[in-house]
């Protein structure tokens, strides 16, 4: 190495004259790229150029052999720029900063190194002082948009343990989390649940319109479950009407809403909003709401339906209030959305949900994979959640006299059914028997059309076409589907099923499910 060297006279070189608006063409928005602008540099000055990091790694350009010691000195800030003449080569160094950026006094973030045979003149060296500066920009601006995209991920992360908070009724910490980033959020008691479904590809977009329009008064959750769907939980009764706005302006875009409900059932008010989300795909303006219909578990007494639920589940009474409500919450959402779902809105794994549901049957001595047991343990749990306050002590003595076959032979739940089941009587094509072999199967279509003596597709179909008629959504696990199973226990179609030691009759007493 030569040692640091003067600039040299000054020789004409072929420059082009706009360098200058050239190198500020670097900042408009579809050329922001320091390695766009080293390799402009490089073409420019006929050099060689590299932009190394403070801590030595290449982040544009091409690499070049330089000297350690006077690169240590431009990054660490004992000097600023060096120019020098080194076996042939001249060589100009200048340090990269980027302003806001914790770092030792002086020291640099990174390091432009320029090489080429020629001897630097007055304009290569402008070149390069300036282009040095507009890298610093650019990487400011680097730095500053990934900060924003970390930013944005974590509160999108907040939003979103709220919600599963929410969805384990944990009212509580739900409140103490959103109240550090969005005070008074979930300060009321009640709120809406919203799904707004648009493609995949348009979700972030969509979500963010939903943040704005909202303005900080409702929660907005990407859906962990469904890529199109993004959940809005909206304390005030504004919510609505932009949403339904927004979604008239947007092609492929529906909206479901729930009625008003508690913070501690948010997951009975989502899985609302799916419902009206599946009745908004054929609704003129795209939106739905939740339509209150006959509830079964509103056709029997109240009193015994709590007594008979309090009875199922209290195989877990004897675990710690939190185990039990972990277990009570998880198995709601596994039976209500499928395992797989109930494990993204939750934020832990499908065997984590498995395995606690698996407990729970343990504990109540029966099976999930059998249809009307999956009906009986949701009308159970939700009865359950309905209560969160423990009966009164009358009720719980009377629980062990309340069996389910005796709180399915009320006239109005027996009305009920056999009204909402007659509605399949007026096809030709026996739907009627087809979904009452369909949910004995346990759902299963192949062991279904075994018993029927059809083919599997013919099932299917008429599972399908049962949905219209009965207004319920049957193909996938929730709500609707769970309603007609009550119904072909109450109108006597199938035996109502065992769950722990409620409906429990003598030793001898056939066991169904």
């Amino acid at each position: 190495m030569a040692g640091r060297a003067d600039e040299g006279p000054r020789t004409p070189m072929p420059y082009r004259g706009a360098w200058a608006e050239e190198l500020l063409d670097q900042l408009r928005p579809p050329a922001r790229d320091p390695r766009r602008l080293v390799a402009w540099l490089a073409r420019t000055v006929d050099a060689t150029v590299c932009l190394r990091g403070g801590d030595g790694s290449l982040l544009a350009g091409e690499p070049i052999a330089l000297d350690d010691t006077l690169v240590a000195d431009v990054v660490t800030g004992r000097i600023s720029a060096a120019a020098l003449q080194d076996t042939g080569r001249h060589v100009r160094l200048v340090a990269i900063r980027h302003p806001g950026r914790p770092q030792p006094q002086n020291a640099s973030t990174g390091v432009l190194a320029v090489v080429r045979e020629a001897p630097f003149d007055r304009d290569a060296a402008d070149i390069v002082t300036h282009t040095a500066g507009i890298v610093e920009l650019l990487l400011r601006e680097r730095a500053l948009t990934a900060a924003g995209h970390r930013l944005r991920r974590a509160t999108a992360d907040l939003r979103l343990a709220i919600l599963q908070l929410l969805m384990v009724e944990d009212t509580v910490a739900a409140r103490r989390v959103a109240a550090g980033l969005w005070p008074g959020l979930l300060d009321t008691d009640t709120a809406r649940v919203y799904v707004v479904e648009s493609l995949p590809e348009e979700r972030d977009r969509l979500a963010d319109e939903c943040l704005d329009l909202t303005d900080g008064q409702a929660l907005v959750v990407r859906c962990p479950a469904m890529d199109g769907h993004v959940i809005v939980v909206s304390p005030t009764p504004t919510a609505q009407d932009g949403l339904r706005t927004l979604v008239r302006e947007r092609p492929a875009t529906y909206l479901g809403g729930s009625l008003r409900q508690s913070l501690a059932q948010t997951a009975g008010a989502y899985g609302q909003a799916i419902s009206a989300l599946a009745v908004a795909r054929f609704s003129p303006d795209h939106t739905a709401v939740y339509a209150e219909r006959t509830r079964p578990e509103r056709l029997m007494d109240p009193a015994e339906l709590h007594a008979w639920s309090a009875d199922v589940l209290r195989p877990l009474d004897s675990l710690a209030h939190h185990t039990r409500a972990e277990l009570l919450a998880t198995t709601r959402l596994g039976l209500q959305f499928t395992a797989v779902n109930a494990a993204k809105v939750l934020g832990v794994s499908r065997n984590t949900v498995r395995a606690r549901m698996d407990r729970v049957e343990a504990l109540l001595g029966t099976d999930f994979t059998d249809l009307t047991v999956r009906a009986v343990a949701h009308l159970a749990l939700n009865t359950q959640a309905a209560h969160a306050l423990a009966p009164a002590d009358g009720t719980a003595s009377a629980a062990s006299a309340v069996r389910l076959d005796g709180l399915l032979s009320g006239p109005a739940l027996g009305a009920w059914a056999h009204d909402l089941l007659g509605r399949l009587d007026q096809d030709g094509r026996d739907l009627r028997g087809t979904l009452r072999a369909w949910i004995a199967a346990g759902g299963n279509a192949e062991r279904a059309a075994q018993a029927l003596g059809v083919h599997a597709q013919t099932v299917r179909e008429h599972v399908r076409g049962a949905e219209p008629v009965l207004e319920h959504r049957l193909l996938t696990a929730g709500t609707d589907l769970y309603e007609v199973v009550l119904a072909h226990l109450a109108a006597g179609d199938l035996a109502a099923p065992v769950l722990g030691r409620a409906n429990q009759g003598p030793s001898d007493a056939p066991v169904h499910g």
